[in-house]
């Protein structure tokens, strides 16, 4: 199964500076078809990089008559919570992916279903009715919050819909209304598969790209504690990339790597669920941003293919498992 780690030497990716607290990142996708037993994944060509993820498929229907059914690209859930950092390339969009679809070359609109949960609940309607936006970030949400009437915003703070947020940033006390539902939101279109012939989708948007200022892995200026424990397993780190830290670590006095970490997670299990379950030819491409940077996931058969890029093809490949990526940039790079 997965058991490689793919390695390199060490320095930065171009990217805003990371904050001292963990930004998480969310977890991306691929494709889901309402109706999957006849229509097969013929090839998926996927590209990662902290900047940009590609994807495209070959579809295929396999019946003998055309299929006309719902495909959704459904975005990753966003929790709104005042005490923890989540990366979200643009806090200012209901499309905060930038994701855009093509069919056979051409550009197609898609439809956007968004819906707002807290404590498990549907809330939409509740949150329009008071021109509250479901979109948790941003300015327009906050201003909604603060116009509330209190004894609404009180029920609101019962129900897990909202909190009071408590800070002194120098001029004293501030109590701020802030948001804690849950964003779920799925781009959909109708979709045609003629029958015996082949269909191109492409679709392409800016990751989540979660990180650290910090290497996490590391107690005392050792590889060691849970959070190696959980990094080892997730990411595949292999002996070359441990001993890539090790001695980043010795060269720096207090025994720690003066590396930032970025993390970018997708979703690829769902590829399974088309016909046949498996994708017939599968490509993964992976660019680490710099040739100084150090990158480790898991995979069978990795090659390096250029001085950032890394690359693993199958042939019916079954997804049993989703891509995690870990790349560390020293603090003292010239840029990527």
């Amino acid at each position: 199964m997965f058991s490689r780690a793919a390695i390199a030497s060490t320095i930065l990716i171009a990217q805003p500076a990371l904050a001292n607290d963990t930004v998480a990142e969310l977890g991306t996708g691929g494709l889901i078809l309402s109706r999957s037993d006849v229509i097969a994944m013929q090839s998926e060509d996927l590209f990662i990089s902290v900047d940009e993820i590609t994807v495209d498929y070959v579809f295929r229907n396999r019946s003998d008559g055309d299929v006309k059914t719902i495909v959704a690209f459904p975005m990753p859930d966003i929790e709104a919570n005042p005490y923890g950092m989540t990366a979200i390339p643009d806090m200012a969009s209901d499309n905060f992916l930038g994701f855009e679809l093509s069919i056979d070359g051409k550009p197609v609109q898609t439809q956007l279903e968004q819906k707002a949960y807290a404590v498990g609940i549907d809330i939409t309607e509740e949150l329009k009715a008071r021109d509250v936006p479901i979109f948790p970030f941003g300015e327009a949400a906050a201003k909604a919050l603060a116009a509330l009437p209190e004894t609404v915003a009180e029920e609101w703070r019962d129900r897990g819909i909202l909190t009071v947020d408590e800070y002194d940033d120098g001029s004293g006390m501030k109590r701020v209304r802030a948001p804690l539902w849950q964003l779920k939101s799925t781009y959909w279109w109708e979709a045609i598969f003629p029958a015996g012939r082949e269909v191109r989708v492409g679709h392409r948007y800016r990751p989540s790209v979660g990180g650290t200022s910090s290497v996490s892995f590391m107690q005392d200026g050792k590889l060691q504690g849970e959070a190696y424990s959980e990094y080892k397993s997730r990411y595949c780190m292999d002996e070359g990339f441990e001993r890539a830290v090790l001695k980043a670590a010795k060269a720096n006095p207090d025994g720690y790597p003066q590396f930032g970490e970025t993390r970018l997670s997708y979703i690829l299990k769902t590829g399974g669920n088309w016909a046949l379950g498996t994708i017939g030819k599968f490509k993964l491409t992976i660019d680490k941003g710099s040739p100084h940077n150090i990158v480790s996931f898991c995979g069978e058969g990795v090659e390096k293919t250029g001085p950032t890029t890394f690359q693993m093809t199958a042939d019916d490949y079954y997804p049993n498992r989703n891509i995690e990526i870990l790349i560390l940039q020293p603090y003292n790079a010239g840029g990527g």
